[in-house]
């Protein structure tokens, strides 16, 4: 049972708020290598970071309740990634507090981005502080992947290669580039994605020497999911025209298993007329990459990861 330091730390706790931000990611490229036996599929990806981001907020219980403070329409409690994990996080470590939790979400949901997952390694995070557990990096990351496969690599922090159902992860460094994402509107289950018939399951494995060779030369890099995603979503494949048409000599690729595409655009691009051109329902950013996780200081603070405490 965790037994915080002092009376006055718990007061402060109670009455503070502590905001962790909770930053999206862009699949660079997604290939589907396998199916393990239990159904998961094997994937292989590049995870970018970028400066898209939701921020939960948490403040300790001393009543051992985890309460939503402003639940997600349309998403029970009990589904809410945030709640579960700290609901993991107490039952695992026999914590006696609770905790409130507040959630300003700007990362389309639905939208291949990871927002859930991100949300819910940000509570793991910083549920770690203010209940004083001090878990190691490697015991968070195996909680995280009880939650959702791509939480492990919001609690590793940098972008990374990715493999397995998500949880082998090597870290990759990736030059500083601006994107413009679309969320054209609608959101996607994953299931229905990798659920469907006409997805390719066996698609030749690389490695990240010949990622980093395709990524340099700008050569075809491609997103398994993309096909199946655009013949049941017209809007998909209408972003994706959009971006190309819009920024000639680009390719935009769908992210994740969608509903967001994206492609790289110049740093020095004003975008005002771009996103006055959006079709109605559709949104518009431009995101910058993050080298490290926004939260990578905190991590380093409560001595999971050794290494810098620079924000991303």
């Amino acid at each position: 049972m965790v037994i915080l330091k002092s009376a006055s730390s718990l007061i402060k706790r109670m009455t503070d708020f502590l905001p962790v931000l909770a930053p999206a990611k862009l699949n660079l490229f997604l290939h589907v290598v396998g199916q393990r036996q239990d159904g998961y599929h094997l994937l292989q990806s590049v995870f970018q970071l970028i400066d898209l981001c939701d921020t939960v907020k948490l403040r300790v219980r001393k009543d051992g309740v985890i309460h939503r403070l402003n639940p997600l329409p349309n998403v029970p409690v009990e589904d809410d990634l945030v709640v579960k994990a700290a609901q993991l996080l107490k039952k695992t470590c026999n914590v006696p507090f609770g905790v409130d939790i507040d959630l300003d979400k700007n990362i389309p949901m639905g939208a291949g981005l990871g927002g859930g997952s991100s949300d819910a390694a940000s509570t793991l995070l910083g549920l770690n502080q203010l209940w004083e557990l001090h878990l190691k990096h490697a015991e968070l990351m195996s909680l995280g992947l009880q939650l959702g496969a791509d939480v492990p690599f919001f609690l590793f922090g940098k972008n990374a290669f990715v493999e397995g159902v998500g949880e082998l992860l090597n870290e990759v460094n990736l030059r500083n580039t601006s994107f413009f994402v679309i969320f054209p509107g609608v959101s996607i289950a994953t299931k229905s994605i990798f659920s469907s018939p006409d997805l390719t399951r066996n698609r030749s494995q690389i490695t990240i020497t010949d990622f980093e060779e395709q990524y340099a030369d700008h050569m075809t890099l491609h997103n398994d999911l993309q096909t199946v995603a655009t013949q049941k979503y017209s809007e998909v494949q209408s972003a994706i025209e959009w971006l190309e048409f819009r920024f000639p000599g680009s390719r935009a690729m769908m992210t994740g298993s969608g509903s967001s595409v994206f492609c790289e655009i110049p740093n020095e691009l004003e975008l005002q007329n771009c996103q006055s051109e959006l079709p109605p329902m559709w949104q518009g950013f431009k995101v910058q990459s993050l080298k490290q996780h926004s939260a990578y200081n905190l991590k380093s603070s409560i001595n999971i990861q050794e290494g810098s405490r620079q924000v991303g």
